[in-house]
């Protein structure tokens, strides 16, 4: 029913049932509906969707009623840069789809009303999965949960696959995740203490995040964006704490801030195993856009991650992340700068979105060329992918209709498909295919919204209660001094909800249990 929060044992006797369904696991004879690697994926248009960034929203306070489940927000000029994080489509992203994702929009948008059903009551079923032969023992199966810790509090409840509430780490585990991505912001609230949403991801929180994944035998990988808020190719801002410092001096900042913080991570007891020193730094960081000066502060992130692994007597490995693979000239090119500046990294990292970032062959082969010319791993550190195209907390997806590829439809399967592949390209590299990490696969509604329903409108202002008072979506009204043109304007809600591994209700989906399912047997 719409509007109810998830408490205790509800729903019992059913997910009972359900769960009978969900441990039938992989599918033994079953091989993947989409067997290839596509060759024909593309973006959601050329200066639009292309455009549209993953933690973004046009659901703000004045427009959150009106947002459809299949809209994107036109940002501020049409932000120019696909990211994986911010959601910012751009006015004529839409008119610009391309074709035969208009096509598969129709087709979806159709069958919506039983996808929001199965989104509500746990989309369960048997998954198939073809296994990845010769995957490596310690492949990466990692995911980014950034955002829980806020989802707990505003009164989000997870639970396992028999339907009992169970810590969500530990059903993680169970299901083979292996690895927690967190980001850190520098100072995530405003001068009265109000945070600006997003998961309000300090280094306390990450702290917190790391030790309970450290409880259930998961490594951590620290994801520091040196900003107090979202970072990514469209916007590198500077912490207010550094403003005014010209790039020697910052440097020296970030070297504290990484030691301080990742040090104070490490006292909470995470078994850090790698360290992000940015976040989609394509075009810049922490408000420097030249090399020169960018150079300055990957240097001082690698070095202080160096200085803190070898006083702690353990290895730490050290990833510079960027997105838009999809130029795969333009990637070669950074990771060219990465060796002129003798930036000393062991991990090149990549975002990889198949709606913006191209087809999973040219991603195989942009890793493969980075790792055979420069001698670095290769990982990609965000992917995610559609069950429904249904809106579970009144705040508009950045993936909608319109997005959902062909290969892969808006479902359990084709969600489980998704990821079972993005994982085999990144292992058709080599041995320098280290893994994945799925983006926010818990980010769900705090209380379940649906269009339409008697109690939608109350349904929505106890959301944003916990949007704003708990940082439970992807910005808060406070935000807005930080980032007044982006936050300020589209504040509201997860615009990730329909991309989870757990139904509206905390419930697990059967595409969870993809990650145990991609080694033969």
């Amino acid at each position: 029913m719409a509007g109810t929060k998830r408490r205790g044992k509800r729903r019992m006797l059913a997910w009972a049932v359900m769960a009978a369904l969900l441990l039938a696991g992989c599918g033994a004879e079953g091989t993947l509906q989409t067997e290839s690697v596509s060759t024909g994926q593309a973006g959601a248009g050329e200066n639009g969707a292309e455009q549209a960034d993953a933690e973004q929203t046009a659901a703000g306070e004045n427009g959150t009623e009106q947002a459809d489940a299949e809209q994107t927000a036109a940002g501020e000029n049409g932000t120019e840069r696909a990211d994986a994080e911010q959601m910012t489509a751009g006015e004529n992203g839409a008119e610009q789809a391309d074709a035969k994702q208009n096509d598969a929009g129709q087709a979806d948008a159709k069958q919506n009303d039983a996808e929001q059903a199965g989104a509500e009551t746990g989309a369960s079923g048997e998954i198939h999965v073809e296994p990845i032969e010769g995957l490596r023992e310690d492949f990466i199966c990692g995911v980014d949960i950034s955002s829980v810790l806020a989802e707990e509090e505003s009164g989000v409840v997870y639970y396992n696959e028999a339907g009992q509430e169970q810590d969500i780490f530990r059903t993680l585990a169970e299901n083979g995740v292996n690895y927690i991505r967190v980001r850190v912001w520098n100072d995530p609230f405003d001068e009265n203490g109000k945070g600006y949403g997003g998961g309000n991801c300090d280094t306390v929180a990450a702290a917190e995040i790391g030790r309970r994944a450290a409880e259930e035998q998961m490594k951590l990988c620290v994801n520091f964006h040196y900003s107090d808020f979202w970072a990514d190719p469209s916007k590198q801002m500077c912490p207010k704490a550094w403003e005014g410092m010209e790039a020697p001096e910052k440097a020296e900042a970030l070297y504290a801030f990484t030691v301080q913080s990742l040090g104070e991570i490490l006292d909470g007891g995470a078994d850090v195993g790698m360290v992000q020193i940015g976040n989609e730094i394509n075009n810049g960081m922490a408000g420097e856009t030249d090399w020169p000066a960018r150079g300055l502060l990957l240097q001082a992130g690698a070095r202080a991650v160096r200085d803190v692994a070898k006083e702690r007597g353990q290895e730490i490995r050290v990833a510079v992340h960027f997105t838009d693979i999809a130029d795969q000239t333009g990637t070669l090119a950074l990771a060219q700068k990465l060796k002129e500046k003798e930036v000393d990294y062991d991990i090149f990292a990549v975002s990889y979105y198949p709606f913006w970032h191209g087809t999973m062959e040219n991603l195989t082969d942009t890793l493969q060329k980075v790792s055979e010319a420069y001698g670095k791993d290769v990982l990609v550190v965000e992917n995610s992918y559609p069950y429904t195209t249904g809106d579970g907390d009144g705040t508009a997806n950045s993936i909608g209709a319109r997005d959902v590829l062909p290969e892969y439809p808006a479902t359990v399967q084709g969600q489980a498909g998704e990821i079972r592949d993005v994982c085999a390209a990144v292992a058709a590299v080599g041995d320098a295919g280290l893994g994945y990490f799925y983006w926010e696969p818990a980010w769900l509604p705090v209380n379940v919204w649906e269009k339409g329903a008697a109690d939608a409108d109350q349904t929505l202002a106890a959301n944003k209660e916990a949007w704003e008072e708990k940082g439970a979506g992807w910005a808060s009204s406070y935000a807005s001094g930080y980032d007044p043109k982006d936050a300020g304007k589209y504040y509201g809600g997860s615009s990730w909800d329909n991309q989870a591994l757990f139904d509206y209700h905390g419930h697990p989906l059967a595409s969870l249990k993809v990650f145990r399912c991609l080694r033969q047997e």
